[in-house]
Formats: structure tokens, C-alpha cells, sequence
């Protein structure tokens, strides 16, 4: 009974872990949030602004979609991602994801096993 309760949950899972953006179609698709972010999501126009590039996809990926649902609350993030699509925000967290950044932070799920 584990054995299949464990394939249906890895089935149903495999999707999410198999999901991925396209950088490069990230990169067209991230240019407004590069506005507060900065080009090189490095440099933020202001300190509360986090820097970005070279997180980890999934949890940008993560983010975009708490903003978008309303989990997490900023009005100037919610306006910017209520019209990306799934695709778009793994676009853009392929992308930011990818660039050479200078902080990193470990999401909670790689911690906890």
C-alpha cells in the first residue's frame, strides 16, 4: 500500500520537478523587473529591494507564483506578476537564476529532509 501511495505521489510530483524555464525567453520576459532589481538583478535601485540573480530557480519560481496568488503581499510585486503565465514565471526564474549573483539563500525544503 506505501509502494503505491509513494508512485502516485512521485506521478503527480514528476511534472513540478520536471518543469523548467527557458532562460532565454526569460530574459526578454524579466527587462520591467530589472527596473527596481537592476539590470544586473545585482544592484536594486533601494535597500529593500533583494537582489535576485543566481537564486535558485525554484524558489524564484516559487515566489513569482506566491505573489501572483497572493501568499506573499507586496503591491508593487502583486501588480507586476498578475499577468504572468506559469511559463513566464519559470522563464524568468530560469533566467535571474542562471546570472552571477552575490547572495544565496537555501530554501527551507533543501534544509529540512
Amino acid at each position: 500500500m506505501k509502494t503505491v501511495l509513494l508512485a502516485a505521489l512521485l506521478a503527480l510530483l514528476s511534472p513540478i520537478a520536471c518543469a523548467g524555464g527557458d532562460a532565454g525567453a526569460g530574459a526578454q520576459k524579466s527587462k520591467s523587473c530589472a527596473a527596481c532589481h537592476g539590470a544586473d538583478f545585482n544592484t536594486p535601485v533601494s535597500a529593500d529591494i533583494p537582489l535576485l540573480a543566481g537564486q535558485y530557480e525554484d524558489y524564484l519560481a516559487r515566489a513569482l507564483a506566491d505573489y501572483k496568488s497572493g501568499a506573499r503581499k507586496n503591491p508593487v510585486m502583486a501588480g507586476q506578476v498578475a499577468a504572468l503565465s506559469a511559463q513566464d514565471s519559470a522563464d524568468i526564474a530560469a533566467y535571474i537564476a542562471g546570472l552571477p549573483g552575490k547572495l544565496k539563500i537555501i530554501p527551507l525544503h533543501r534544509l529540512v529532509q
